[in-house]
């Protein structure tokens, strides 16, 4: 039986695993596009997004709005291009229409819009109030009687945002077990690196202050991922800390100075997406 186990373990893995190394690469077509923008973020949380549409959400592709779904709410407006990725991986969109990232007419903007996107529940952008819309859900749900989970995909530069910590205590307050948090902690933000603009660490002990419980992982490990998901339970609201690295996947990325919102040139697309699979075949 354990060996059964641990080979079940080895399928659900690499199946995450697969799925993020699509999403990097639909990130990258997408970003190719518009010549610049937020790939490097869609690279750094591919491992997050993949492990939230290809192990953990409830949902049906050919019917987004089903009232027994589980709500994924990207907080962060501009790490579109990564959803957009996600949810093509999920079939809520077809991937031929990624094409179409952030041109005019296009029902994918370069940041979020629920009036918009199939798969997008809250219209992201001024950052700081996912978490708050996040807890007025999870609420709703439990109202209604509904045991669907709300998932809000939050930044750690949005953790600057007062708005932040009031929705931590409320969800704390009330209880609310159907609600988990996912930090992308990338250390960067538009004004330069996390720590320099506030610094906000400890962040795992602020957390459970407030009452959540708390996981934090590597959150370009996909085994990490699952297991800390694994490990939620429904007592208390719970957030799974993800330590990243902007432009993960792509050495070319990783490694550039100015990695907020990425301007790549022409010639260097290519050489991106050869990179990239030349990490996951190594």
């Amino acid at each position: 039986m354990a060996g059964a186990s641990a080979a079940t373990a080895d399928v659900r893995s690499e199946k995450v695993a697969q799925a993020a190394f699509r999403i990097r690469h639909h990130a990258l077509n997408m970003g190719e596009a518009q010549g610049q923008g937020y790939v490097g973020q869609a690279l750094g949380a591919a491992d997050m997004l993949a492990a939230v549409y290809a192990d953990q959400l409830r949902y049906r592709a050919d019917d987004p709005h089903w009232a027994g779904r589980d709500r994924f709410l990207l907080s962060t407006g501009h790490y579109a291009i990564g959803l957009y990725a996600a949810l093509a991986e999920a079939g809520i969109i077809d991937v031929d229409e990624l094409d179409t990232y952030g041109s005019d007419d296009s029902r994918l903007p370069m940041s979020g819009m629920a009036s918009y996107t199939p798969g997008m529940e809250i219209s992201g952008g001024s950052l700081g109030h996912g978490l708050t819309v996040a807890v007025g859900m999870a609420l709703g749900l439990r109202h209604q009687g509904s045991d669907a989970r709300v998932i809000n995909f939050l930044s750690d530069g949005e953790l600057d945002e007062g708005s932040t910590w009031e929705a931590a205590m409320g969800a704390a307050h009330h209880g609310l077990g159907n609600l988990i948090a996912m930090v992308d902690i990338n250390a960067l933000q538009a004004d330069g690196p996390t720590a320099g603009v506030l610094r906000t660490e400890p962040i795992a002990d602020k957390w459970s202050a407030c009452g959540w419980q708390v996981a934090r992982v590597d959150g370009n490990d996909v085994d990490a991922l699952l297991g800390a998901f694994d490990a939620v339970s429904t007592g208390a609201p719970s957030v799974i800390l993800c330590d990243t690295k902007v432009g993960r996947g792509v050495p070319l990325l990783e490694n550039r100075e100015k990695a907020h919102f990425m301007r790549i040139d022409a010639d260097e697309w290519q050489i991106c997406r050869d990179q990239l699979t030349e990490g996951v075949h190594a």
